[in-house]
């Protein structure tokens, strides 16, 4: 009886976070990929290497913040519920302030409020997830997966009602994560913790995380994402355009095949990472990676599909490996701290170099409106290439070594 009842729990808890993350995804997805096509239907294109960038301006600030207040201070729960309403209303407004052709300089503020906004949501719900779990190696991969699930969801619906290119793609994410808010409610928000004393500047706003970065191996996988994050970064804002040129329409559900093979390899995560050492698990995501841009080289519209295909395997065996390997291996009260510095060097260094750098990339590679794909993704595959080779010489893990990288970091 007490298996049963154990199991039934547990089958709570699971469902539980899977719709959560369904709702998540599909409200992340209905602003991200549409927004640059939205941007260019409005006159916008001059502003949009700089709206995308505004999330690694977010990331800098927002996600070792709200990432302590859930260490330190309130229900990771409650801060994700607060910060879900903020996003809703943020979103809102960008999209009225686009639909009635404000000033190109407001409407990017008001983008990155809402990046201000959304940018620690994603840390802060798998922070809540992993705290739920008894062995995330094998159960995290299968639930995460449903985030995509709905990343999928929404950008067909956007695409289903002609919103591709509008602001109203906006507005149903704003309702979305309205949604999100509410859902909160029905998760357990646990004990807020504890007060631990006088709290220093550094502390309070979560720059403590940044000691985690003295463990060799802590610091490589770090420093990886973030790498891997500049190319990758080229993706969404330029894809869709490619696309374009090739003769696609709905590009936004195009995009979507790659959350087909990453709700694969997903599930699939829970096998591999009890069989074979985390180090080739990255490495094989990585090397993925340098494949996709060179199919996206061809610029032919099979092998772009493919490239796309491809996206998906690669993000898992590298973004959901790394914020696994956090969990295994750094202190429970560094948890939300450490997703939150995953945050800031993938969405913030990462991104920042990645957006402005691929933006300048791309216009360097397009001339009298006409862009040379092959040219600008054997860039893209080339810088991907030097991330693969940086951690294979710089990784050693816990089969090479005897230190054991699991500890609380010494501040």
């Amino acid at each position: 009886m007490r298996a049963i009842l154990r199991a039934h729990k547990t089958l709570q808890e699971h469902s539980e976070l899977a719709l959560l993350f369904l709702i998540q995804g599909a409200a992340m997805g209905m602003w991200f990929v549409p927004l640059s096509s939205v941007l260019d239907a409005h006159g916008l294109h001059d502003i949009k290497p700089y709206a995308f960038a505004t999330s690694a301006v977010a990331a800098f600030i927002s996600p070792l913040f709200f990432g302590a207040m859930a260490d330190r201070h309130a229900s990771p729960v409650t801060v994700l519920r607060g910060l879900s309403l903020a996003t809703a209303g943020a979103m809102a407004l960008a999209a009225f302030a686009i639909e009635r052709g404000a000033s190109p300089w407001l409407i990017l503020a008001i983008i990155q409020l809402h990046a201000l906004c959304s940018s620690p949501t994603w840390s802060i719900a798998s922070t809540i997830c992993f705290s739920r779990l008894t062995d995330a190696k094998r159960q995290f991969g299968p639930i995460r997966a449903v985030v995509t699930l709905g990343w999928m969801a929404g950008c067909l619906l956007v695409s289903a009602l002609n919103a591709d290119a509008s602001p109203h793609a906006a507005y149903y994410g704003a309702v979305t994560w309205l949604i999100v808010s509410a859902f909160t409610f029905l998760l357990p928000a646990g004990d807020a913790p504890k007060p631990n004393g006088h709290l220093t500047l550094r502390e309070r706003f979560g720059l403590d995380a940044l000691s985690l970065l003295k463990n060799r191996d802590h610091r490589v996988v770090f420093i990886t994402v973030a790498l891997f994050n500049i190319p990758i970064a080229a993706f969404y804002p330029s894809t869709p355009l490619q696309l374009t040129e090739l003769g696609f329409t709905h590009t936004t559900a195009w995009m979507t095949l790659g959350q087909v093979t990453e709700i694969l390899a997903m599930i699939a995560l829970a096998g591999l990472l009890t069989g074979w050492r985390l180090k080739w698990v990255f490495v094989i995501g990585l090397a993925l990676g340098i494949v996709r841009f060179g199919l996206c080289a061809l610029n032919e519209a099979h092998w772009v599909l493919i490239g796309i295909t491809l996206h998906g395997v690669s993000y898992t065996l590298v973004y959901i490996t790394a914020q696994i390997y956090l969990d295994d291996r750094v202190d429970s009260a560094w948890r939300a701290r450490a997703q939150a510095l995953m945050s800031l060097m993938t969405g913030g260094v990462g991104n920042l170099l990645g957006y402005l750098g691929t933006g300048w990339w791309l216009a360097a590679n397009t001339s009298a409106g006409n862009t040379s794909w092959p040219q600008f993704w054997i860039g893209i595959t080339l810088a991907n290439a030097v991330v693969l080779v940086y951690f294979l010489a710089a990784y050693r893990g816990r089969g090479a070594s005897a230190e054991k990288a699991t500890t609380t970091p010494v501040a």
